[in-house]
């Protein structure tokens, strides 16, 4: 009887390891596939996203753009300065946007804030220079790569979305790096007279949360609310080991 028990039990012991271990292989077999699943998809959305990029260049010739624009420069920079310096932003930006690297890729800091400089530009041309906002750089951006777009679309918000003619209550992009340490900040004043493009703002915050997930993972901080004196803030904070660092000093 105990011999038989023996058996008995060890049999069950045995089945039970080899079905454990038929089941722990399709565990293992399912993952592999929702992976394989999720890279096919990424790799789909970004030959989307290339597609659409090669299609918008393909539909303009550069050369030919650029020569216009620096034409029509040329012709506005005695009778119309203000355009002139308008149209030389734009084709800035322009240039920028047609070279633009991959989605995936990263950028030089600097160049992006530059673009934002072009921008601030344009609005106070359009405004004759009545917006009251700062940018606010510190410390050296020469070598730092940051995602593209990011620091575009937070200003487009404040642009969009703010009031950044309040006499008394200015906006602010502050961009500071130090020890390895990038913060982002933005504060506006929020105006209430545009609530009906709220979703529209979200959306371009949306964007921003997916690209900073897809670049830092989770070793970033990004924050955005509303403070007591109605004005929108929006905060960066990741670490970013610059390369070039030595050959700063």
């Amino acid at each position: 009887m105990y011999r038989s028990l023996y058996f008995i039990g060890f049999a069950t012991g045995y089945v039970y390891l080899i079905k454990s271990f038929q089941d722990q292989k399709k565990v293992e077999a399912l993952e592999r596939q929702n992976l394989v699943t999720q890279i096919e998809k990424q790799a789909l959305e970004n030959d989307l996203v290339q597609s659409q990029n090669n299609y918008l260049r393909s539909q303009i010739n550069p050369h030919f753009l650029f020569n216009t624009l620096n034409f029509i420069y040329n012709d506005a920079r005695k009778k119309a300065p203000m355009a002139a310096d308008a149209i030389m932003n734009l084709a800035e930006m322009m240039r920028y946007a047609l070279k633009r690297p991959e989605a995936s890729e990263m950028v030089p800091l600097s160049e992006e804030i530059e673009q934002i400089e072009h921008l601030i530009n344009l609005h106070k041309l359009r405004t004759a220079n009545t917006i009251n906002l700062e940018l606010e750089v510190t410390g050296d951006m020469f070598g730092l790569r940051f995602p593209p777009l990011i620091l575009l679309t937070l200003v487009e918000n404040i642009f969009k979305h703010g009031n950044v003619s309040h006499s008394t209550q200015q906006a602010l992009i502050k961009i500071t790096y130090e020890k390895d340490s990038l913060n982002i900040s933005t504060i506006n004043m929020i105006n209430d007279n545009k609530g009906k493009q709220t979703e529209s703002h979200h959306v371009g915050i949306d964007n921003i949360s997916k690209r900073l997930s897809n670049f830092y993972g989770n070793d970033y901080i990004f924050r955005y609310y509303k403070d007591p004196l109605n004005r929108y803030i929006t905060e960066i904070a990741v670490t970013v080991v610059n390369p070039l660092a030595r050959l700063n000093r």
